[in-house]
Parts: C-alpha cells; structure tokens; sequence
C-alpha cells in the first residue's frame, strides 16, 4: 500500500509542481549554464546504492542566488519524486545519506541496521521533529522505522509542508511550545 501512496503522491506532486519546475529548469540554463540535475550516490533500502537527484544550487561548492533559495524552500528535492517513482526511496523514511555519511556516524554495525529496512525518504521525522546530531538524528529514524504507517506519513507530510510553509522553527513551536527552539 505504501508503494501505491508513493507513486500516487509522487505523480501528483508532478503535477503541482510542474510550473515551478520549468520555471527552476530554465532559470538554471539561462544564469548558470550548469547540469540542470546533481546526482549522487547514496545508500538506499537493505543498502542498496542509488543516484539521489536534485536540482543543481552549486558552483564551485558556493550556493547559487537560486541555489540558496531553492535549499531555503526545499524545491531544490523536487527531483526526488523520480527516484520515489524508480522505486529507490519512499516520500517518507529516514533520511539518505552516503556511505561516508555512515562511517562517520559509525552507523555502520548491527545496532544500526534497522534504518536500512525501509527506503529512505524526501522528508522523515528526522527533518520534522529536528535531527542536526548523530544520536537525534539515529533516534527519529529509528523511530519512524518502528511506527511506519501511512497515517504517520500523512502528518509527516503535512508537518513538512506547514515547515515549508512557515519555518522549521514556528512549525515546531507549535508541536512543542514549552522547549526553547532556535
């Protein structure tokens, strides 16, 4: 059922977004006359190697004026719906990341293994609910992977959008008032 919610979400997405996409598309080749698309390698489901897409926002390691937008906003991630439609990753799940992402974690251990049960995600809890350090960051995801239901990826995707919305920071204010957030 999650792989339909996928394909479903993915291709209206598409849809929505198809404007802004031409719009990023051809702004990238009139201003920057780079690749439109950045690829990458990260690790995937049972860790499985994938190409990541995104839209391009780097010369020379230094965000574009639209790069820096396109990161502000998270449409620079737009791209991924192709690898949600490839079957690479989910809409949610924890976070992809590369192999030297996981040496640096040391999440390269049995402990550690259960993240790469599911497919990563475009969005997780770990974005949702704050996942800068290694131990939160391991914490949200390995929570997502024990309550993975589509219910939690409807409030999951909501959450992301009132964030894109609104801010990271006002978003979770909102689901805890008491914590001092910065």
């Amino acid at each position: 059922m999650k792989r339909v919610f996928d394909i479903i979400f993915s291709l209206i997405a598409f849809m929505v977004f198809l404007l802004p996409v031409l719009m990023i598309v051809l702004a990238i080749k009139l201003f920057y006359n780079h690749p439109i698309i950045f690829y990458q390698e990260r690790v995937g489901e049972n860790k499985k190697p994938f190409r990541i897409l995104k839209f391009q926002t780097l010369i020379d390691d230094k965000a574009t004026k639209l790069g820096g937008l396109l990161r502000k906003t998270g449409l620079d991630e737009i791209a991924q719906f192709i690898n949600v439609l490839k079957g690479d990753m989910s809409i949610v799940g924890p976070r992809a990341i590369t192999n030297f992402d996981i040496q640096r974690l040391k999440w390269n251990d049995d402990y550690h293994s259960v993240r790469w049960d599911i497919k990563p995600g475009i969005t997780g809890f770990a974005q949702i609910f704050g996942g800068q350090h290694r131990k939160t960051s391991w914490f949200w995801d390995k929570k997502y992977v024990q309550l993975n239901s589509l219910l939690i990826d409807f409030l999951v995707i909501l959450l992301s959008f009132l964030m894109n919305v609104f801010g990271k920071t006002k978003v979770r204010r909102m689901i805890w008032p008491e914590k001092k957030l910065n």
